[in-house]
């Protein structure tokens, strides 16, 4: 029985083994947007979200994307331009407790970090105003945005190599002669993924009277993702015939070398060498690219003192196809194509007046993800989508100066299930803050911070390795920081 349990640890150690960097750096393509926003989509498009994310209604010129219908109501005809640069940060912990992870000399305090960071997330929106019409459009990085990097890889590779030495000291006395006596592993694992969803919008803007206009309009996005990673070096510190020091050694010289052990059945020799090709170094270099268009209609209602702002757009139906360099395990064909839908959006938003040198403003966001297409039909996963509740405060100083603020509250649809290392979306709270300067009738400054304040996440599960062998239960736990500074110029004329 021991020696057919053995067995059975082997053949699922090297099945998972063979997966296990292509099938986390696969996870890099759905990781979703880094910052403000749903799964797939960013929300922060200038300077004056940062400074007060509650948007819905705007009527100035940031309206291009928050609120196309709104922009009947922009302060004069002629043109008006917005030019804003974003840089957000952010920062994605893993902390992993199981006992199995003791042993790992490259990373001991089973805290995995991975960082993302962005300088440079431009954005431009225009609108041109000539009597009831207006016509807009822009440019901006509507999702991804960054590039995250996992310097010490995922519990996900621990969690498949830390069996080693269990399962290289369960060989003896049916592989090997002599005790092994290994007690440690170690390895050189690395993941790095660049998602960028950048957005191309057209529309025009209708005002029926003075109360009620109308959009309508599309965003064409293109999609830009490049995925690189390693798990190489695998080492243990078995002591036997070729290693007697039980110094640390390449796994899969060690199972090569005890295959060659004199008298070792045929079967048991396959066996070894393909666990040895198994924990033999793998590399991944993957690039993709799409595109799909979103359609967007917009409603917007004014009435005294309130503005109210509806918006809708559309799913858009888009894959992505593989450039692949390298892929040792042939788990991304170079140009096979995967769904990657941006889930269609309702927003409604709504500001007042309290007087005339305060508005108050508040919105909804709703994200239909359950309905957009996944790799895997990972959607199945998601309980609905995701919701963001929005309040805000503006204060006009005086003429030249304004200060505004606001937060966002983002609740997560997604289960224990949808949950992964790389691809996990959490609860959170965020606060945006700063202000503008007008400084003349034709230019005003904006800029703003927006920092986010996560919920952990605590995934607990077990895993079975070997059929009747159950591994020491194991928690998860998923953290996240992020930040954004923002700067953008308006100008009309």
């Amino acid at each position: 029985m021991h020696e057919v349990i053995i067995q059975q640890i082997m053949i699922t150690n090297m099945k998972t083994t063979n997966r296990i960097i292509t099938t986390a750096i696969a996870c890099l393509i759905f990781a979703g947007n880094m910052f403000a926003g749903g799964l797939m989509t960013n929300t922060n498009q200038s300077a004056h979200f940062l400074r007060n994310p509650a948007r819905g209604a705007s009527m100035e010129i940031d309206a291009v994307y928050t609120n196309p219908a709104g922009l009947s109501h922009l302060s004069r005809e002629g043109f008006h331009f917005t030019l804003n640069n974003q840089s957000a940060f952010q920062t994605r912990t893993i902390t992993t407790t199981t006992d199995r992870f003791a042993i790992n000399d490259g990373n001991p305090t089973n805290v995995y970090t991975g960082e993302a960071s962005a300088w440079a997330i431009p954005s431009f929106y225009a609108a041109y105003k000539t009597g009831r019409w207006v016509f807009s459009g822009g440019f901006g990085v509507v999702g991804g945005g960054g590039t995250l990097t996992f310097d010490h890889g995922l519990p996900e590779f621990e969690w498949t190599l830390a069996i080693l030495p269990l399962m290289v000291n369960g060989m003896y006395p049916h592989f090997s002669p002599t005790p092994l006596n290994t007690t440690r592993y170690s390895v050189d694992m690395f993941l790095r993924g660049t998602s960028i969803i950048y957005g191309t919008q057209l529309g025009a803007t209708f005002a029926i009277n003075d109360m009620f206009s109308v959009f309508a309009g599309g965003r064409m996005a293109f999609v830009r993702n490049s995925h690189e990673g390693h798990l190489r070096d695998i080492k243990i510190n078995p002591t036997f015939a070729g290693n007697p020091t039980g110094q640390m050694m390449l796994a899969s010289d060690f199972f090569t070398q005890l295959a060659q052990t004199p008298g070792m059945p045929v079967e048991f020799q396959n066996m070894l060498l393909g666990q040895a090709e198994s924990v033999a170094d793998q590399q991944l270099i993957n690039s993709q690219s799409g595109n799909g268009f979103t359609p967007i209609l917009g409603l917007n209602f004014n009435h005294n003192r309130l503005n109210v702002g509806v918006k809708y757009e559309f799913r858009t139906n888009l894959s992505i196809t593989n450039d692949t360099e390298i892929d040792v395990q042939n788990m991304f064909p170079d140009g096979a194509t995967i769904p990657n839908d941006i889930p269609a959006k309702l927003t409604i938003g709504a500001q007042y007046d309290v007087i005339p040198s305060v508005t108050l403003s508040a919105g909804w966001v709703r994200f239909f993800d359950s309905d957009a297409r996944m790799a895997n039909d990972r959607q199945d996963l998601l309980d609905g989508g995701v919701n963001e509740f929005l309040l805000g405060a503006e204060w006009r100083i005086n003429n030249r100066f304004l200060m505004s603020a606001g937060t966002q509250i983002t609740r997560s649809p997604a289960t224990d299930e949808y949950q992964t290392e790389m691809s996990h979306f959490l609860n959170s709270v965020s606060f945006g803050i700063g202000g503008a300067v007008n400084v003349n009738e034709n230019i005003r400054i904006n800029a703003g911070y927006f920092f986010t304040v996560f919920e952990d996440w605590t995934r607990r599960h077990y895993a079975e390795v070997g059929g009747p062998i159950n591994v020491p239960f194991r928690t998860d736990v998923f953290g996240r920081t992020s930040r954004v500074f923002g700067i953008g110029v308006d100008f009309r004329f």
